[in-house]
Protein backbone atom coordinates (compact mmCIF):
# COMPACT_ATOMS: atom_id res chain seq x y z
CA UNK A 1 0.00 0.00 0.00
CA UNK A 2 2.78 2.28 0.86
CA UNK A 3 4.60 1.37 -2.26
CA UNK A 4 1.25 2.28 -4.29
CA UNK A 5 0.98 5.30 -2.50
CA UNK A 6 4.72 6.70 -3.45
CA UNK A 7 4.14 5.28 -7.09
CA UNK A 8 0.52 7.59 -7.35
CA UNK A 9 2.51 10.63 -5.03
CA UNK A 10 5.81 10.60 -8.08
CA UNK A 11 3.19 10.13 -11.15
CA UNK A 12 1.98 13.58 -9.81
CA UNK A 13 4.42 15.28 -9.71
CA UNK A 14 7.34 16.93 -11.88
CA UNK A 15 10.96 17.62 -11.10
CA UNK A 16 12.68 21.72 -11.71
CA UNK A 17 16.24 21.54 -11.71
CA UNK A 18 17.02 24.58 -11.68
CA UNK A 19 19.92 26.22 -13.90
CA UNK A 20 21.33 22.60 -15.46
CA UNK A 21 24.81 22.81 -14.99
CA UNK A 22 25.30 25.30 -12.21
CA UNK A 23 23.72 23.75 -9.59
CA UNK A 24 27.07 24.30 -7.67
CA UNK A 25 26.38 28.17 -7.92
CA UNK A 26 22.90 27.83 -7.07
CA UNK A 27 23.60 29.82 -3.67
CA UNK A 28 25.67 32.75 -5.19
CA UNK A 29 23.06 32.72 -8.53
CA UNK A 30 20.37 33.46 -5.84
CA UNK A 31 21.75 36.48 -4.90
CA UNK A 32 21.43 38.74 -8.14
CA UNK A 33 17.84 36.69 -8.47
CA UNK A 34 16.81 37.86 -4.84
CA UNK A 35 18.16 41.33 -5.31
CA UNK A 36 16.17 41.79 -8.47
CA UNK A 37 13.06 40.98 -7.00
CA UNK A 38 13.33 42.54 -4.01
CA UNK A 39 13.73 45.65 -5.58
CA UNK A 40 11.18 45.06 -8.54
CA UNK A 41 8.38 44.81 -5.10
CA UNK A 42 10.19 47.79 -3.40
CA UNK A 43 9.68 49.75 -6.79
CA UNK A 44 6.40 48.50 -7.97
CA UNK A 45 4.71 48.52 -4.47
CA UNK A 46 6.08 52.80 -4.14
CA UNK A 47 4.43 53.34 -7.65
CA UNK A 48 0.70 51.51 -6.84
CA UNK A 49 1.31 53.53 -3.08
CA UNK A 50 1.96 56.67 -4.62
CA UNK A 51 -0.37 56.72 -7.18
CA UNK A 52 -3.36 55.31 -4.84
CA UNK A 53 -2.45 58.02 -2.80
CA UNK A 54 -1.84 60.86 -4.42
CA UNK A 55 -5.20 61.90 -6.55
CA UNK A 56 -3.62 64.45 -8.75
CA UNK A 57 -1.73 61.36 -10.12
CA UNK A 58 -5.10 59.35 -10.73
CA UNK A 59 -5.00 59.90 -14.46
CA UNK A 60 -4.98 57.73 -17.49
CA UNK A 61 -0.99 58.22 -18.02
CA UNK A 62 -0.45 56.90 -14.15
CA UNK A 63 -3.63 54.37 -14.29
CA UNK A 64 -1.10 52.59 -16.87
CA UNK A 65 1.93 53.09 -15.07
CA UNK A 66 -0.15 50.92 -11.90
CA UNK A 67 -1.57 48.39 -14.30
CA UNK A 68 2.59 47.68 -15.34
CA UNK A 69 3.63 47.60 -12.03
CA UNK A 70 0.59 45.00 -10.64
CA UNK A 71 1.52 42.67 -13.82
CA UNK A 72 5.69 43.11 -13.00
CA UNK A 73 4.86 42.51 -9.76
CA UNK A 74 1.98 39.10 -10.79
CA UNK A 75 5.10 38.12 -13.55
CA UNK A 76 8.33 37.78 -10.94
CA UNK A 77 5.95 36.13 -8.43
CA UNK A 78 4.99 33.86 -9.95
CA UNK A 79 8.09 32.44 -10.55
CA UNK A 80 11.05 33.77 -8.42
CA UNK A 81 9.75 32.59 -5.05
CA UNK A 82 10.10 28.91 -6.28
CA UNK A 83 13.24 29.29 -8.11
CA UNK A 84 14.51 30.29 -4.68
CA UNK A 85 13.07 27.76 -2.81
CA UNK A 86 15.28 25.48 -5.17
CA UNK A 87 18.57 27.36 -4.82
CA UNK A 88 18.41 27.63 -1.16
CA UNK A 89 16.31 24.34 0.17
CA UNK A 90 16.85 22.12 -2.92
CA UNK A 91 12.93 22.10 -2.82
CA UNK A 92 12.50 21.15 -6.48
CA UNK A 93 9.10 18.96 -6.62
CA UNK A 94 5.94 20.91 -7.96
CA UNK A 95 2.43 18.87 -8.64
CA UNK A 96 1.60 18.55 -12.65
CA UNK A 97 -1.57 20.70 -11.64
CA UNK A 98 0.47 23.08 -10.19
CA UNK A 99 3.14 23.29 -12.68
CA UNK A 100 0.09 24.00 -15.19
CA UNK A 101 -1.11 26.45 -13.06
CA UNK A 102 2.14 28.36 -12.74
CA UNK A 103 2.42 28.17 -16.43
CA UNK A 104 -1.21 29.65 -17.00
CA UNK A 105 -0.48 32.56 -14.51
CA UNK A 106 2.73 33.30 -16.02
CA UNK A 107 2.23 33.37 -19.62
CA UNK A 108 -0.99 35.17 -19.00
CA UNK A 109 0.25 38.14 -17.01
CA UNK A 110 2.83 38.56 -19.32
CA UNK A 111 0.34 38.97 -22.46
CA UNK A 112 -1.86 41.25 -19.80
CA UNK A 113 1.97 43.18 -19.78
CA UNK A 114 1.93 43.18 -23.33
CA UNK A 115 -1.54 44.65 -23.64
CA UNK A 116 -0.47 47.77 -21.37
CA UNK A 117 2.79 48.36 -23.38
CA UNK A 118 0.43 48.55 -26.46
CA UNK A 119 -2.38 50.78 -24.32
CA UNK A 120 0.83 52.85 -23.02
CA UNK A 121 1.78 53.72 -26.90
CA UNK A 122 -2.07 54.70 -27.79
CA UNK A 123 -1.97 57.10 -24.88
CA UNK A 124 1.34 58.62 -26.22
CA UNK A 125 -0.28 59.02 -29.13
CA UNK A 126 -2.76 60.34 -28.20
CA UNK A 127 -1.02 63.15 -25.94
CA UNK A 128 1.09 63.97 -28.52
CA UNK A 129 -1.23 63.84 -32.19
CA UNK A 130 -4.13 64.88 -30.25
CA UNK A 131 -3.23 66.25 -26.80
CA UNK A 132 -6.75 69.05 -27.05
CA UNK A 133 -8.85 65.79 -26.59
CA UNK A 134 -6.65 63.77 -24.75
CA UNK A 135 -9.23 63.92 -21.62
CA UNK A 136 -12.38 63.19 -23.67
CA UNK A 137 -10.64 60.15 -25.61
CA UNK A 138 -8.66 58.76 -22.90
CA UNK A 139 -10.65 58.76 -19.42
CA UNK A 140 -10.28 56.65 -16.43
CA UNK A 141 -13.19 54.37 -17.08
CA UNK A 142 -11.98 53.75 -20.77
CA UNK A 143 -8.34 52.15 -19.46
CA UNK A 144 -10.54 50.39 -17.19
CA UNK A 145 -12.12 48.92 -19.90
CA UNK A 146 -9.09 48.32 -21.92
CA UNK A 147 -6.90 46.63 -19.24
CA UNK A 148 -10.06 43.83 -18.70
CA UNK A 149 -10.30 43.53 -22.44
CA UNK A 150 -6.80 43.06 -22.31
CA UNK A 151 -7.17 40.21 -19.61
CA UNK A 152 -9.84 38.31 -21.55
CA UNK A 153 -7.37 38.45 -24.63
CA UNK A 154 -5.00 36.65 -22.24
CA UNK A 155 -7.06 34.21 -20.89
CA UNK A 156 -8.94 33.05 -24.01
CA UNK A 157 -5.04 32.99 -25.85
CA UNK A 158 -3.23 31.08 -23.31
CA UNK A 159 -6.22 28.99 -21.45
CA UNK A 160 -5.35 26.67 -24.23
CA UNK A 161 -2.07 25.53 -23.85
CA UNK A 162 -2.05 24.64 -20.44
CA UNK A 163 -5.14 22.60 -21.05
CA UNK A 164 -3.53 20.79 -24.46
CA UNK A 165 -1.11 19.53 -22.34
CA UNK A 166 -3.27 18.39 -19.51
CA UNK A 167 -4.58 15.73 -21.79
CA UNK A 168 -1.08 14.94 -22.33
CA UNK A 169 0.59 11.56 -21.08
CA UNK A 170 3.53 12.04 -19.55
CA UNK A 171 6.74 9.78 -18.96
CA UNK A 172 8.52 8.00 -16.28
CA UNK A 173 11.20 10.84 -16.36
CA UNK A 174 9.90 14.00 -15.05
CA UNK A 175 12.81 16.27 -14.66
CA UNK A 176 12.56 19.66 -16.51
CA UNK A 177 15.64 21.80 -16.49
CA UNK A 178 14.14 24.79 -15.75
CA UNK A 179 13.41 26.91 -12.68
CA UNK A 180 9.64 27.48 -13.60
CA UNK A 181 6.89 25.53 -15.71
CA UNK A 182 8.00 26.58 -18.93
CA UNK A 183 5.72 25.61 -21.86
CA UNK A 184 8.10 23.79 -24.48
CA UNK A 185 9.91 22.37 -21.44
CA UNK A 186 7.40 20.36 -20.03
CA UNK A 187 5.69 19.79 -23.47
CA UNK A 188 8.95 17.80 -24.02
CA UNK A 189 8.07 15.90 -20.97
CA UNK A 190 5.15 14.13 -22.56
CA UNK A 191 5.23 10.52 -24.63
CA UNK A 192 2.27 11.91 -26.82
CA UNK A 193 2.01 13.74 -30.08
CA UNK A 194 3.01 17.52 -28.99
CA UNK A 195 2.90 18.52 -32.67
CA UNK A 196 -0.27 20.25 -31.63
CA UNK A 197 0.87 22.14 -28.41
CA UNK A 198 3.99 23.02 -30.02
CA UNK A 199 2.52 25.14 -33.07
CA UNK A 200 -0.22 26.52 -30.77
CA UNK A 201 2.39 27.98 -28.60
CA UNK A 202 4.26 29.10 -31.49
CA UNK A 203 1.63 30.81 -32.82
CA UNK A 204 0.51 32.43 -29.95
CA UNK A 205 3.71 33.87 -29.49
CA UNK A 206 3.96 35.62 -33.09
CA UNK A 207 0.35 36.08 -32.94
CA UNK A 208 0.88 37.88 -29.47
CA UNK A 209 4.09 39.94 -30.07
CA UNK A 210 3.64 40.56 -33.48
CA UNK A 211 -0.07 41.93 -33.03
CA UNK A 212 1.04 44.08 -30.50
CA UNK A 213 4.34 45.74 -32.03
CA UNK A 214 2.15 45.89 -35.35
CA UNK A 215 -0.26 48.27 -33.24
CA UNK A 216 3.33 49.90 -31.21
CA UNK A 217 4.89 50.43 -34.30
CA UNK A 218 1.61 52.33 -36.36
CA UNK A 219 1.52 54.53 -32.84
CA UNK A 220 5.03 55.76 -32.88
CA UNK A 221 4.68 56.13 -36.96
CA UNK A 222 1.91 58.45 -36.46
CA UNK A 223 3.95 60.03 -33.43
CA UNK A 224 7.09 60.63 -35.66
CA UNK A 225 4.68 61.74 -38.60
CA UNK A 226 3.20 64.23 -36.32
CA UNK A 227 6.60 65.28 -34.73
CA UNK A 228 8.29 65.80 -37.78
CA UNK A 229 5.52 68.32 -39.15
CA UNK A 230 6.95 70.82 -36.04
CA UNK A 231 9.23 72.82 -36.85
CA UNK A 232 10.26 73.63 -33.26
CA UNK A 233 13.16 71.74 -31.37
CA UNK A 234 11.93 72.17 -28.33
CA UNK A 235 8.78 70.47 -29.18
CA UNK A 236 11.09 67.72 -30.86
CA UNK A 237 12.57 67.34 -27.44
CA UNK A 238 9.40 67.01 -25.45
CA UNK A 239 7.86 64.40 -27.62
CA UNK A 240 10.93 62.36 -27.18
CA UNK A 241 10.75 63.06 -23.59
CA UNK A 242 7.57 62.02 -23.60
CA UNK A 243 7.94 58.82 -25.12
CA UNK A 244 11.40 57.75 -23.92
CA UNK A 245 10.22 56.03 -20.67
CA UNK A 246 7.68 54.04 -22.44
CA UNK A 247 10.64 53.39 -25.12
CA UNK A 248 12.91 51.92 -22.54
CA UNK A 249 9.99 49.18 -21.38
CA UNK A 250 9.06 48.09 -25.01
CA UNK A 251 13.22 47.46 -25.56
CA UNK A 252 13.53 45.58 -22.16
CA UNK A 253 10.51 43.16 -22.89
CA UNK A 254 10.25 42.73 -26.55
CA UNK A 255 13.97 41.47 -28.08
CA UNK A 256 15.20 39.66 -25.35
CA UNK A 257 11.34 37.93 -24.93
CA UNK A 258 11.19 36.77 -28.38
CA UNK A 259 15.24 36.20 -28.53
CA UNK A 260 14.66 33.99 -25.31
CA UNK A 261 11.70 31.88 -27.08
CA UNK A 262 13.06 31.61 -30.26
CA UNK A 263 16.31 29.94 -29.15
CA UNK A 264 14.55 28.18 -26.53
CA UNK A 265 12.55 26.24 -29.67
CA UNK A 266 15.17 26.45 -32.18
CA UNK A 267 18.37 26.95 -30.90
CA UNK A 268 19.94 23.92 -30.43
CA UNK A 269 23.66 25.01 -30.37
CA UNK A 270 23.36 27.21 -27.63
CA UNK A 271 23.81 25.60 -23.94
CA UNK A 272 21.11 25.24 -21.42
CA UNK A 273 22.10 26.96 -19.10
CA UNK A 274 22.50 29.96 -21.29
CA UNK A 275 18.59 29.56 -22.18
CA UNK A 276 17.01 29.47 -18.99
CA UNK A 277 19.12 32.07 -17.40
CA UNK A 278 18.56 34.66 -20.57
CA UNK A 279 14.79 33.36 -20.00
CA UNK A 280 14.66 33.91 -16.02
CA UNK A 281 16.33 37.31 -16.73
CA UNK A 282 14.13 38.48 -19.28
CA UNK A 283 10.75 38.64 -16.94
CA UNK A 284 13.29 39.45 -13.61
CA UNK A 285 15.09 42.66 -15.19
CA UNK A 286 11.93 44.77 -16.69
CA UNK A 287 9.87 44.46 -13.70
CA UNK A 288 12.75 46.16 -11.32
CA UNK A 289 13.94 48.35 -14.18
CA UNK A 290 10.41 49.66 -14.90
CA UNK A 291 9.47 51.88 -11.84
CA UNK A 292 13.03 53.49 -11.71
CA UNK A 293 12.57 54.19 -15.12
CA UNK A 294 9.27 55.78 -14.79
CA UNK A 295 10.21 57.02 -11.47
CA UNK A 296 12.87 59.47 -12.96
CA UNK A 297 10.92 60.06 -16.17
CA UNK A 298 8.21 61.17 -15.34
CA UNK A 299 8.12 64.16 -13.76
CA UNK A 300 4.97 64.29 -11.36
CA UNK A 301 5.34 60.83 -10.00
CA UNK A 302 9.17 61.54 -9.22
CA UNK A 303 7.94 64.81 -7.12
CA UNK A 304 5.40 63.00 -5.26
CA UNK A 305 8.49 60.05 -4.37
CA UNK A 306 10.62 62.85 -3.24
CA UNK A 307 7.90 64.01 -1.06
CA UNK A 308 7.11 61.03 0.37
CA UNK A 309 11.03 60.18 1.03
CA UNK A 310 11.64 63.60 2.52
CA UNK A 311 8.49 63.13 4.72
CA UNK A 312 10.10 59.94 5.95
CA UNK A 313 13.33 61.36 6.93
CA UNK A 314 12.08 64.16 8.42
CA UNK A 315 8.32 65.28 8.85
CA UNK A 316 9.27 69.13 8.38
CA UNK A 317 11.59 69.32 5.46
CA UNK A 318 10.65 71.29 2.39
CA UNK A 319 10.33 69.53 -0.92
CA UNK A 320 12.91 70.53 -3.55
CA UNK A 321 11.68 70.29 -6.69
CA UNK A 322 14.07 68.69 -9.36
CA UNK A 323 13.81 70.31 -13.49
Amino acid sequence: MAAFNLTLSESSMFILTGIPGLEAAHVWISIPFSIFYIIALLGNFTVLFIVGKEQSLQKPMYLLICMLALTDITMSTSFVPKALCIFWFNLKSITVKGCLTQMFFFYAVSTIHSAVLVTMAFDRYVAICNPLRYATILTNARIAKLGLLGMIRAVLFILPMPLLLSIQPFCANRIIPHTYCDHIAVAKMSCGDITASRVYGLVMAFVIIGFDLMLIGLSYGLIIKAVLRISSKEAHQKALNTCTAHICALLMVYPVGLFSSLTHRFGQGIAPHVHIILSNLSYLIPPMLNPIIYGVKTKELRDKVLKYICRMYSPHAVVFKLA
